[in-house]
């Protein structure tokens, strides 16, 4: 796929203003207030995983209306010290799999926690374990359609919710040191990790890729691909319903996240990438911490000639050089 969204130049000085509602932290205040309302750790169990250099456990906390949501939680064996904490987020359709898949962030010696996506995990990877009761509103079979119709119904109220109470729970769990708190994922992930970066003041750092939600009303009119394709085709049935399926997208948009955070921020992004337009990265990224006053340290990579896998394993390893940077660990070359 050639390069199909603006240039680099253009990107570097994309900062659309977001189609934001004027209730956008009223709504995300008071659904966050809902939610805090229980104790959020349900749960927490040790798990055999065969792996001798890695402890694992297996969470639930409480996330949107209380619901139990599963996770792993796993820490480099043997480790006595509180360790800095990364909380990751599973791409769209993918759950949280098993305990063994995602080793890297504890062999770089953090501890880490998994959230599972609630009502997903059935399009890829190894499963997941967590339902979602309330995917009754109207809308289509996939998540990004269900409950399009009113942002209270929508899933990725329910889902952010249950990002953001992720890190309450990774903050719970002992041997953590709760101050230094990441969040981290690629995709439906980045956005989740973008829109916890938002709602979370105190986080230590963010580390985005390919991040979806991102600039939303353009990505519809650009691609359609993956969880945008499924919101056009609803919409290509239903007639009519652009208005309320708008407004709902408007209350769900990184960008407006990215505005109202705090912590230093790390992004990838790859030119062809048809499933997350990187029009929507650069959007966020170019007016991120625009409302807080702060000045966090950020920065992106672009990979010209990859799509939605974007950097893959370089954009890795530069995320473990840049973090372990800026949590004041032992130095290294970011930059690599």
């Amino acid at each position: 796929m050639p390069a199909f969204d603006l240039s680099l130049s253009e990107l570097e000085c994309h900062r659309p203003y977001p189609d934001e509602p004027d209730d956008f932290d009223e709504f995300w205040q008071r659904t966050l207030k809902e939610a805090a309302g229980a104790e959020v750790l349900e749960s927490v169990r040790p798990v055999e995983t065969g792996l001798r250099l890695t402890e694992t456990w297996d969470v639930t906390f409480r996330g949107f209306a209380g619901d139990p949501v599963r996770a792993w939680f796993s820490r480099p064996a043997g480790a006595r010290e509180p360790l800095p904490s990364v909380v990751e987020y599973a791409g769209y359709g993918r759950g949280r799999g098993l305990p063994h898949e995602r080793l890297t962030w504890v062999n770089a010696g953090y501890a880490h926690l998994l959230m599972d996506n609630r009502g997903q995990g059935d399009q890829y990877g190894s499963g997941g374990a967590t339902p979602d009761p309330h995917a009754g509103a109207p809308g289509g079979p996939g998540p990004a359609v269900r409950g399009l119709l009113d942002p209270r119904d929508h899933h990725y109220r329910r889902l952010i919710t249950d990002a953001v109470r992720a890190v309450a729970a990774a903050r719970a769990l002992p041997g953590v040191a709760a101050a230094r708190t990441v969040a981290v994922g690629n995709s439906q992930g980045g956005g989740l990790a973008l829109a916890v970066a938002g709602l979370v003041p105190d986080l230590a750092a963010v580390l985005v890729t390919a991040p979806l939600l991102c600039g939303i009303r353009r990505a519809l009119d650009l691609t359609d691909a993956g969880p945008y394709g499924e919101i056009a085709a609803y919409l290509a049935v239903h007639r009519g319903a652009e208005r309320a399926a708008y407004r709902t997208l408007s209350y769900l948009e990184g960008v407006s996240f990215a505005r109202r955070a705090h912590a230093p921020a790390h992004f990838g992004v790859g030119l062809r990438d048809t499933v997350c337009p990187p029009s929507g990265a650069y959007a966020a990224y170019n007016r991120y911490a625009e409302l807080t006053g702060a000045h966090p340290r950020r920065e992106i990579h672009a990979y010209p000639f990859n799509g939605h896998e974007g950097g893959d394993a370089v954009q890795v390893r530069r995320q473990l050089l840049w973090l372990r940077e800026v949590l004041g660990e032992t130095g290294g070359d970011a930059g690599a």
